[in-house]
């Protein structure tokens, strides 16, 4: 089988198309992918041997602009529409995966285009906008909040379950800022740094390219010294070593946190589309195995509670609840399909 898997822009989206390559070159597929030159879709994929072929086409996000923004945001979706189609030829392809983002755009339209299945991987609790006007087109759609979905779980790299374990006790507390960096998530992390050393409690802290020089100089102002990183796709290990994580709600990040046994308190990026991110976490917290906490006065209290409470129970709970090699089964449903 030929596969092009489509879609990025941030994190959480590619984390799901490596995932779902890893799946299909294990199998023997031979996989290609189109993405966009902005976003991260290059840090993650330009020197990734699993494709086979990789493109970065010139679009950008069209949900957040405004006025003739969104008309050249269209536009430039419109003439990788017609690129998207003539790579799709090229390599004789014989199904898309969509796994979300505007960079899934151009790809997803040609495949429709072409008579080409369409595959649909939804992230998050609040179906996006794209893939709401693509779900009538897709032969599969996959989400781990629907129960309809026809396959259950979300797509996790292997090694997030190779290396899962049992929580009891906070040893290390592990603060994820995103990519970019999320500043709430950063300066709870200084602000609680030497109050967590002084219990005994390690710190690591991955606080996005963005803000980490700010970072950097306020731990060094403050003489404290914790294991820092801007970013790193390394992410898995940091994870395995610690016993909680601070974190946003981004679905890929929840999943593997998910996966790995490693409870979370989420605090939700509160400019997300239609708050999703909230309701990402509120789908693992309705199911008491994490926490969640709006950003604001409240979130330091939180966390100093959570520093008493024993994770064992969750931790077990979170291993049971996660899904193993749905990735292979989302390759194994298109086989299946062709």
């Amino acid at each position: 089988m030929k596969l092009c898997i489509t879609g990025g822009g941030t994190g959480g989206h590619l984390m799901i198309a490596e995932a779902l390559v890893e799946a299909a070159v294990n199998d023997g597929h031979e996989v290609i992918f189109i993405g966009s030159s902005s976003g991260q879709d290059k840090k993650y994929f330009l020197n990734d041997s699993s494709f086979s072929h990789v493109y970065f086409l010139n679009t950008t996000g069209v949900v957040n602009q405004k006025g003739l923004g969104k008309l050249k945001a269209l536009f430039k979706v419109f003439l990788a529409f017609f690129k998207s189609r003539k790579i799709l030829k090229i390599h004789n392809i014989d199904a898309v995966y969509s796994v979300g983002g505007f960079s899934a755009a151009p790809a997803s339209f040609a495949s429709i285009s072409k008579n080409i299945a369409l595959f649909i991987h939804e992230q998050n609790a609040v179906i996006g906008r794209l893939n709401s006007l693509l779900k009538q087109f897709a032969k599969s759609f996959v989400s781990a909040y629907e129960d309809s979905s026809p396959i259950k779980g979300y797509p996790v790299k292997e090694n997030f379950f190779l290396t899962q374990r049992i929580r009891k006790d906070i040893k290390t507390i592990i603060f994820l800022g995103g990519s970019f960096g999320a500043k709430a998530i950063n300066d709870l992390a200084l602000d609680v740094a030497q109050k967590l050393i002084d219990k005994g409690i390690k710190v690591i802290h991955q606080a996005g390219e963005s803000d980490y020089n700010r970072v950097k100089n306020e731990y060094e102002k403050l003489g404290i010294e914790v294991e820092l990183y801007h970013f790193t796709k390394d992410l898995d290990k940091l994870i395995t070593r610690a016993d909680l994580a601070v974190s946003r709600a981004g679905a890929s990040t929840l999943w593997e946190l998910t996966a790995n046994g490693c409870p979370a308190l989420y605090v939700p990026y509160p400019y997300a589309a239609a708050d999703h991110q909230f309701f990402n976490a509120k789908f693992i917290v309705d199911k008491n195995l994490s926490w969640c906490e709006r950003e604001g006065e409240g979130l330091k209290d939180k966390l100093l509670e959570i520093l008493n409470e024993d994770l064992e129970e969750k931790s077990k709970a979170l291993m049971e609840y996660s899904q193993k090699d749905v990735a292979k089964k989302m390759i194994s449903d298109i086989s299946k399909f062709l």
